[in-house]
């Protein structure tokens, strides 16, 4: 009787225990992304709410506000690393094609030529021009209208900056003799960005005194020249977004990554410590003195590439975990120096707030309708 009593009793708990590692298994297929020794798992998104065996995935706008979170890491005068966690990949992807091709800045149009004697060729000089990033704040411009005359007066101070670019290469009468540097023997013969000026449009030059407008960075080459030859230009910058040309875009890159994560299935010491530290990023892993053994620990997960070196190491593959947090997103920002990076994070939550107020706002009319 007591064999009988017994034997249900082992049962539940076998099934008890196989309940909780399928649950650990779904929660690791829905949060988890999966780096294996011949593929990655777990890489498909939620289709629907229920789409994961006993796992509530129901939208929920204040569970969505409790977890949402989002950190700066990094910042500085041109870069921005911040931690954006509580999202699917779709909001995560959308907001970075806003950052590369929707937020707006200002950027060379229209390029008038009255003398161009070097050896570069209008169309290409035109084209070098353009994509010099103009530290102009496109906040304080309007969009240029699309009917408006192509002549050089067209434009106006709300949405035009005018620059000139005039050098004039001539040789250096104080030059020695023997000398074969160009440096010594001629004079303007580099031209550079530094060499574009502001020409100021209407009230531009009290609105924007102390905007110091013009190009970002005064060391771009632009062309070089021999004595006798000039370049005479006149530019009018407009306002645009990176959709329509790229030499409007505000950023040099923006991209993300899942956060790394890494587990230690079981104690690893001596040489397969050392080993393991050599398969990760530099300050991954570090070892530890422990009993007079050297034992591995994670110590920062973050800075790993996830190259899946350990997984060559055939005494060492089934002692890792390897994965990425799949809500968890690192992003990387860098402004081309038109605004700072927070200005253009600022600048794409408020577009991608503006298309989702459109897109209710379409929704609403559908439904009058």
């Amino acid at each position: 009787m007591y064999h009988e009593a017994a034997l249900p009793r082992r049962r539940r708990g076998r099934r008890g225990s196989k309940m909780a590692a399928n649950m650990s298994n779904v929660e690791d297929i829905r949060s988890r992304v999966l780096l294996g020794e011949f593929g990655v798992k777990n890489v498909h998104t939620t289709d629907f709410p229920g789409n994961y065996p006993g796992y509530d995935d129901t939208w929920d706008m204040q569970r969505f506000q409790k977890n949402f979170t989002m950190d700066i890491v990094d910042l500085d005068e041109n870069c921005m690393e911040f931690d954006m966690v509580g999202i699917d990949a779709a909001i995560a992807n959308a907001f970075r094609r806003i950052l590369l091709a929707e937020v707006p800045t200002m950027a060379v149009e229209k390029v008038f030529i009255y003398n161009n004697t070097s050896i570069i060729q209008d169309e290409v000089l035109a084209h070098r021009l353009g994509l010099i990033p103009i530290k102009a704040d496109p906040r304080l411009f309007e969009y240029r209208n699309a009917g408006e005359e192509s002549g050089e007066d067209a434009g106006s101070e709300i949405d035009t900056i005018q620059l000139q670019l005039k050098v004039k290469c001539s040789r250096n009468p104080r030059a020695s003799k023997d000398s074969s540097d160009p440096q010594e023997l001629y004079l303007n013969h580099m031209v550079y960005s530094g060499d574009m000026k502001w020409m100021p449009i209407g009230n531009q030059a009290d609105v924007f005194a102390d905007a110091n407008i013009g190009p970002v960075h005064d060391d771009i080459l632009i062309a070089q020249l021999r004595p006798g030859q000039e370049l005479d230009i006149i530019m009018h910058c407009v306002k645009g977004i990176g959709k329509d040309h790229a030499k409007f875009s505000p950023v040099a890159t923006a991209s993300y990554r899942l956060l790394p994560e890494i587990t230690l299935l079981e104690p690893i010491e001596g040489e397969k410590a050392e080993r393991l530290k050599r398969c990760f990023s530099r300050g991954v892993i570090h070892l530890e003195e422990l009993n007079g053994k050297k034992v591995a620990m994670v110590v920062n997960s973050r800075l790993d590439t996830c190259s899946r070196e350990v997984l060559r190491h055939d005494d060492l593959k089934n002692l890792v975990k390897l994965g990425r947090v799949r809500d968890h997103f690192i992003f990387t920002v860098e402004s081309t120096g038109v605004l700072p990076p927070e200005v253009l994070v600022t600048e794409a939550i408020k577009v991608l707030m503006t298309k989702c107020q459109r897109f209710l706002n379409e929704l609403d009319n559908t439904d009058m309708e």
